[in-house]
């Protein structure tokens, strides 16, 4: 541990059995680090920790309040707790070949992708990302795209016990900023894309993008494995370049450009499938893959990048593809005997929902209705500019309630309609919408079930119906309770209404 700036002169030698920053597990003979969360401060419950028994605690060197047990001052507790946690498991991430994915969008897919991959070439993968943690036969539903240091490290070791050789691990700007990932030694990082989302924490797209930057320019240039590291990056994206300025390791750009490493042509979409060829330094793979819409294409360029970056064999990064069906709540399709294309995603940013939109307005046949609502207490100012491009892109919007948490719905709705009105000045009732709609329009509906009961009765043959926002996830956050709540039953129990 780098020991700059702590001071352990209340500390004897003795031995450390747990390391925890949630008072309320401490266990006796155990390490409480007092860290600074979003909402708490973990510096208030240090009593706590101490009625649990911890042996010692560790605290920034501004507290002031006064402890029984020992204690040891560093300037910064977030990292001091990357640093013991790491040690203290062991340096897991050593042991293993570790690929980090960053991005505003498009992270799982990737991850899945390359997961996909990794197996087909004979390895066992543990992932750590937005929608679980897994690897062998376990699963844990992931309550954050990347988790406190304290849990990754304590994933990291049990994957090497069970056996694990590969992890491929989502990394958020969050992550990244408190100091998350700071002890995982990387083999790979990827960069799928940058858009605006996460403003209510970032503040700016400047900071927000020095966040995704620090994964390559510090974790990996500067890492335990930089001899042997490399980057892929999407070339295609603006920010590729400056992701990839200041790097002394390998790059693999991709995009659609022949001058890139990893570049594609030939390109098909239809509803069922994607198709191309994609151009690696081993040769050419023709693939075709289940996940659809052309926005994906980039993801499937970075999956074969790191790949080709592992040295894998062409024909496992082929198989890898080919054999990866569907995502959670990446356009996952809800089955119906309507002819009605039922879609679930996980698209809650302009950009993300801009490019789902479009792949669907190419590949729809009649018309396009959007389901759809933002979160409350996060960045406000996209949720204007999420209702433009619905309005733009959908025959159908139906505005409704995300997670609104602790703000009125109705506000997050307002803010909404103030970007979809001057594209889509038609506003549906809902009595009368239950007859269908003759021009493009939108409706207001809050309840979120009702809101997708709407627009699937509102539907006839050949019409696509997107439910965006929520994608994989099972629950609701209204004011500071979760509700079981999901999307995809939501839809089936309109489906059974309709044909019942």
């Amino acid at each position: 541990m780098d020991m700059k700036g702590v001071d352990t002169s209340s500390v004897t030698d003795q031995e450390i059995l747990s390391v925890h920053c949630d008072s309320r597990n401490v266990r006796p003979g155990g390490l409480f680090v007092a860290i600074r969360g979003l909402q708490t401060d973990g510096h208030l419950y240090i009593e706590d920790a101490i009625k649990h028994k911890a042996s010692a605690v560790v605290i920034e060197q501004g507290w002031t309040g006064s402890c029984s047990i020992p204690v040891i001052r560093v300037p910064d507790t977030r990292i001091a707790m990357s640093q013991i946690a790491a040690a203290f498991y062991g340096n897991p991430s050593k042991d293993l070949c570790v690929i980090g994915v960053t991005g505003t969008n498009g992270k799982t897919t990737t991850s899945y992708l390359i997961e996909s991959i990794l197996v087909a070439a004979g390895f066992k993968v543990g992932v750590i990302g937005t929608i679980n943690h897994r690897f062998g036969a376990f699963a844990h539903p992931n309550p954050m795209t990347t988790p406190e240091a304290l849990d990754i490290q304590r994933l990291l070791r049990r994957m090497v016990e069970s056996g694990v050789t590969h992890v491929v691990m989502e990394v958020s700007s969050h992550g990244l900023d408190l100091n998350r990932v700071d002890h995982c030694q990387f083999d790979c990082c990827v960069f799928t894309n940058l858009s605006q989302e996460h403003l209510d924490y970032h503040k700016s797209m400047d900071a927000y993008f020095a966040c995704k930057k620090r994964l390559f320019s510090d974790l990996l240039n500067k890492g335990a494995k930089r001899k042997n590291a490399v980057a892929v990056i999407n070339h295609d994206d603006p920010k590729g370049e400056l992701i990839a300025h200041g790097l002394t390791l390998p790059i693999f750009y991709s995009g659609y450009s022949r001058t890139d490493k990893i570049w594609i042509e030939d390109v098909k979409t239809t509803p069922e499938y994607t198709s191309g060829v994609i151009h690696i330094p081993e040769g050419m793979l023709s693939f075709r893959s289940s996940l659809v819409g052309r926005y994906n294409v980039h993801n499937l360029l970075a999956a074969a990048g790191v790949g080709a970056a592992l040295n894998i064999p062409p024909e496992a990064i082929k198989r890898g593809i080919r054999e990866l069906r569907s995502i959670p709540g990446r356009l996952e399709p809800v089955p119906n005997d309507l002819d009605i294309s039922i879609l679930v995603d996980y698209a809650h940013t302009p950009d993300a929902l801009e490019k789902v939109l479009a792949a669907l307005r190419e590949l729809t046949v009649g018309r396009l209705i959007t389901v759809f609502g933002c979160g409350g207490d996060r960045d406000r100012e996209k949720r204007p500019v999420m209702g433009e491009v619905v309005g733009r892109l959908s025959d159908l919007a139906v505005i409704t309630s995300d997670n609104p948490r602790r703000e009125a719905p109705d506000a997050i709705i307002e803010s909404i309609i103030t970007g979809i009105k001057p594209v889509m000045s038609k506003e549906y009732l809902l009595p009368h919408l239950g007859s269908g709609f003759d021009k493009p329009g939108y409706c207001v509906i809050p309840d979120r079930g009702a809101a997708i009961v709407c627009g699937i009765k509102a539907a006839r043959p050949r019409d696509t119906v997107l439910i965006a926002g929520k994608g994989h996830e099972t629950y609701q956050i209204i004011g500071t309770e979760s509700r079981p709540f999901d999307d995809r039953e939501a839809a089936e129990k309109a489906i059974g209404e309709m044909v019942s």
